[in-house]
């Protein structure tokens, strides 16, 4: 546990008990409890709002290049062609 032994322990809760009491210590430890558990809540929602800004970059990113790809001349025009090819294709295996 964090490195330490069972003797460093006990010194530590001994300690402990003569700085605060006993009767304090169940307090001292449930607010530790506590404050370690929205320090990690903290933490996470971080976390997460950093994965959600990166998400958001990428997506960006992507449609900023689809946007130049779209505007490249003549892109349209091949498109178009294409489909009008695969159209005729269509028809002429219809036909045979």
């Amino acid at each position: 546990m964090f490195g330490l032994g069972y003797q460093e322990i006990l010194v530590i809760l001994a300690i402990l008990i003569l700085l605060f009491g006993a009767k304090r210590l169940p307090e001292i430890g449930s607010g530790l409890g506590k404050t370690i558990k929205e320090i990690r809540k903290i933490r996470d929602e971080r976390r997460a709002e950093k994965a959600e800004k990166k998400q958001d970059e990428k997506e960006s990113v992507v449609s900023e290049i689809k946007k130049e790809i779209d505007e490249i001349p003549g892109l349209k025009e091949a498109k178009e062609i294409k489909e009008t090819a695969d159209k005729i294709r269509n028809v002429t295996k219809l036909i045979k």
